[in-house]
C-alpha cells in the first residue's frame, strides 16, 4: 500500500526547513513546497494548488499575511482527498484586536476548525530565533536592539520545539484532533533580560532600549517598510504590554513528552555558531 505524502507548507521558512527534515529522518514521504522552493506553493496563485495538495494526507500550513484564503485551501484540501491540517497560528489570537495580523489568524483558525477536515492549531509564542535569523538580527549584530518592549516578559518558545511538536502532531495520528495547543517557552523573559544572555554568551557589549510605539513605527518605515506593515508589526507589542501572552503554559511539554529547551540553551548553542559575531 502506497503511503500517502505528508505537505509542509512554508518549506524554506524557520519551522517549515525543520519539520520537513525531521519528517525525512523518520522516513516519512514529504512534499516541501513554497514559493522559492522545487515544488511551488503561492498563496495568490490557487491554481497550481491542487497539483500540490494530490496524494496528501496531512498538511502543515504556514498562513498567508492576509485573511481569506486558507478558506479556499479547506475546500481544495478536502476535495484532494487530505485528512487533516496542522495550522500555525499565534500565541493570544483571539485578543489581538482589529489588527490585520489578528484578523489574518483568526481567519485562518476559523477556516481550519470550520472544515470538515481533521485539524490542529499550534499557537506559538515569539521565536527565540527571532533575535538570530528574523527582525532583531541586524540590531543586535549592530550592537543595539530598541524596540517598544517594556517589563512585560515573554515566553520565548525555541522553534527547535515548535518543529519536534508539530511533527509530533502531524505523525502520532488522531492523538491531537481537534485541539487549541498555546506553546511556550518554559519561561518569561524580557527583552533586556534576553539581550543581557546575548551579550554574555556571545562576549559582545549587547544593549537593549525602549522605545515608544511611534518610534518603532517610524524606525521600520525608514527602513522601507509601508507604514501598514510597520502598524502591524507593532500591533505585537501592544498585545505583549497587555500581558495576555507572558505566561508560560505547560502544552507544550504535554505534547514533546519532555521539557522544553530553555532560552539559554538556544543563546549557548547560536552563540557558538557565531550568529551574533561582529560582521
Amino acid at each position: 500500500m502506497t503511503r500517502k505524502t505528508h505537505l509542509v507548507l512554508g518549506a524554506t521558512g524557520r519551522t517549515g526547513r525543520r519539520i520537513a527534515a525531521r519528517l525525512r529522518l523518520h522516513d516519512t514521504p514529504v512534499r516541501a513546497a513554497s514559493r522559492s522552493s522545487r515544488i511551488r506553493f503561492d498563496w495568490s496563485e490557487p491554481d497550481g494548488w491542487d497539483t500540490v495538495l494530490r496524494n496528501v494526507d496531512v498538511a502543515y500550513v504556514v498562513p498567508p499575511p492576509v485573511p481569506g484564503p486558507v478558506h479556499e485551501f479547506a475546500v481544495r484540501a478536502e476535495a484532494a482527498g487530505v485528512r487533516r491540517l496542522v495550522l500555525l497560528s499565534g500565541r493570544g489570537a483571539d485578543g489581538w484586536g482589529d489588527s490585520a495580523f489578528g484578523q489574518h489568524m483568526r481567519s485562518a483558525e476559523e477556516a481550519v476548525r470550520g472544515s470538515s477536515l481533521g485539524w490542529t492549531v499550534l499557537r506559538a509564542s515569539n521565536f527565540a530565533q527571532n533575535f538570530d535569523e528574523d527582525v532583531f538580527h541586524a540590531p543586535l549584530v549592530a550592537g543595539a536592539l530598541a524596540l517598544p518592549a517594556g517589563e512585560v516578559p515573554e515566553p520565548f518558545i525555541d522553534v527547535e520545539d515548535l518543529a519536534d511538536a508539530a511533527v509530533a502532531v502531524m505523525t502520532e495520528g488522531d492523538r491531537h484532533a481537534g485541539r487549541v495547543y498555546e506553546l511556550s517557552g518554559p519561561r518569561s523573559l524580557t527583552f533586556a533580560e534576553a539581550v543581557e544572555l546575548i551579550s554574555r554568551a556571545s562576549g559582545r557589549p549587547l544593549t537593549y532600549r525602549h522605545i515608544t510605539r511611534d518610534e518603532y513605527v517610524s524606525s521600520l518605515a525608514g527602513q522601507g517598510l509601508s507604514r501598514h506593515d510597520a502598524e502591524d508589526i507593532a500591533a505585537m507589542f501592544t498585545l505583549m504590554e497587555s500581558g495576555l501572552i507572558a505566561e508560560t503554559t505547560d502544552e507544550l511539554a504535554s505534547v514533546l513528552g519532555r521539557a522544553p529547551r530553555t532560552f539559554e540553551e538556544y543563546v549557548v548553542r547560536t552563540a557558538a555558531a557565531g550568529a551574533w559575531d561582529e560582521r
